[in-house]
């Protein structure tokens, strides 16, 4: 019978980073360095791209371009993305390792899909470089998938899905079909359905809710309900299959699209 053989996760806002606070932080004071505040609102609205892209994104927002022009005179070009981008990943790699830290629940999950015979892949924006300082920290604390792959000397980062196809390949999947793509910003959930995979997004640590754990406890619970069905109607409108609030729900819909792959083929024949 088919039945789901891989899950493929991004990393920070997902399985690592509650809140996905890292990439925000040098976003914010990369921009503060040329004069440009951008809010974290802002900084969170590309996040999941390769960084180099999501720093374009940026420059493109009207609150930023036109600060721009203002303060130089001029428009930005790509030498300014490039020279952002290494200011960017100056105050990255300066802070990288302090957030590695799993979110709650993932561990113990991931153990329990691999007990079933579910492979772990893993797809980000992040460069192989900053891999290197994240990945063996997330793996001492716990969390270290089967594979990894990076934007780099690929075509394309996400929402494109050559990420998805490289984990496909190393991992020895034989379908589509057979892949859940599982993270927590709006390119995840497009990477996925560029892919052709199964897809769904997270919303509690995740991007789009940009809250520390300690935050998310803190709301009201009428304000709490409302934001998580602000991000699911996001994710669902980007295309997700699934929306979840945590990742121990991922095994109850792994079955439920085990369930609807086993009626597919009991409809073929």
């Amino acid at each position: 019978m088919k039945k789901i053989e891989c899950v493929i996760m991004d990393w920070a806002g997902t399985a690592i980073d509650y809140g996905c606070f890292a990439p925000v932080a040098a976003f914010l004071k990369a921009f503060e360095e040329i004069g440009i505040r951008i809010t974290a609102e802002q900084a969170r609205g590309p996040m999941g791209m390769a960084k180099i892209d999501h720093i374009r994104e940026l420059f493109k927002m009207d609150g930023v371009s036109n600060v721009f022009k203002e303060i130089y005179g001029r428009p930005w070009n790509e030498i300014d993305v490039i020279e952002m981008n290494r200011n960017f990943e100056k105050y990255l790699f300066a802070s990288l390792s302090n957030y590695t830290d799993p979110i709650p629940g993932v561990i113990n999950t991931v153990n329990q899909l691999r007990e079933s015979g579910i492979k772990i892949g893993s797809t980000t924006g992040y460069t192989a470089a900053m891999m290197e300082v994240v990945a063996p920290e997330a793996s001492q604390k716990g969390y270290t998938p089967d594979y990894c792959v990076t934007p780099d000397g690929l075509p394309g980062g996400r929402p494109y899905p050559y990420m998805v196809y490289k984990n496909m390949i190393a991992l020895a999947v034989p379908s589509t079909d057979l892949i859940v793509k599982y993270g927590d910003t709006i390119a995840d959930i497009r990477e996925g359905v560029n892919a052709g995979v199964w897809t769904v997004g997270v919303i509690l640590g995740s991007n789009e809710m940009g809250l520390t754990l300690q935050e998310t406890a803190a709301l009201e619970p009428d304000v709490l309900t409302m934001r998580k069905k602000d991000v699911r109607q996001r994710m669902i409108n980007a295309g997700a299959h699934f929306v979840v609030e945590t990742i121990e729900e991922l095994p109850d819909v792994i079955s439920q699209i085990n369930e609807k792959l086993s009626v597919e083929i009991t409809n073929r024949k």
